[in-house]
């Protein structure tokens, strides 16, 4: 649980801190009403905070639908309209 499990940049988490950061956004998921199978947006750059969200997302039980920050936001507003994220 010591080990590194990610880094980006100059951050770096351990298998705990990632863990923990995950199942603490998926507590926060689940309390804002996400349910099994349901798609959750996820718009970030490459980061370990990429990695927490993806991980949170699983971890509510979620759907994740990865976005890129780089696509238009006519291109964003429809694939959350299409997944119903």
């Amino acid at each position: 649980p010591e080990r590194i499990a990610v880094v980006s940049g100059d951050i770096g988490l351990t298998y705990a801190e990632l863990n923990e950061q995950a199942n603490r956004l998926a507590r926060v998921l689940r309390a804002k009403g996400v349910e099994a199978d349901q798609p959750v947006g996820v718009l970030l750059e490459r980061s370990a905070d990429l990695l927490v969200g993806i991980l949170g997302v699983l971890k509510a039980g979620g759907a994740y639908v990865p976005m890129d920050t780089m696509y238009p936001q006519e291109r964003i507003d429809y694939m959350l309209q299409d997944s119903g994220a």
